[in-house]
């Protein structure tokens, strides 16, 4: 089962921008499926963006959409999520997770984004 490592969070302003990275300890080539999720405190884990692999399309929340955008290195097995504009309500842990071909998934640790003035 493929190990991930999120980075890249941090504190940032209202309508600043963060790259959060998430780095696989194997291929993520054949991978069925890539997404970021986030949640935030109080509330359930919700889907922020995904990629799917078999379909050659990504997916976005209608909350992030035209702010973040999810992009994938098969060379360095790392998949990002560059995030723009960013709102209060974007603050959040947010987690990467992978779903392989059999249908097993892996999730990171997580990477905190809070978004305050």
């Amino acid at each position: 089962q493929v190990q991930l490592v999120e980075s890249g969070g941090g504190l940032v302003q209202p309508g600043g921008s963060l790259r959060l990275s998430c780095a696989a300890s194997g291929s993520i080539f054949s991978m069925y499926a890539m997404g970021w999720y986030r949640q935030a405190p109080g509330k359930q884990r919700e889907l922020v963006a995904a990629i799917i692999t078999t379909e050659f399309t990504t997916r976005y929340a209608d909350t992030v959409k035209g702010r973040f955008t999810i992009s994938r290195d098969n060379a360095k097995n790392t998949m990002y999520l560059q995030m723009n504009s960013l709102k209060f309500e974007d603050t959040a842990v947010y987690y990467c997770n992978v779903v392989d071909s059999s249908g097993r998934g892996s999730w990171g640790q997580g990477t905190q984004v809070t978004v305050s003035s």
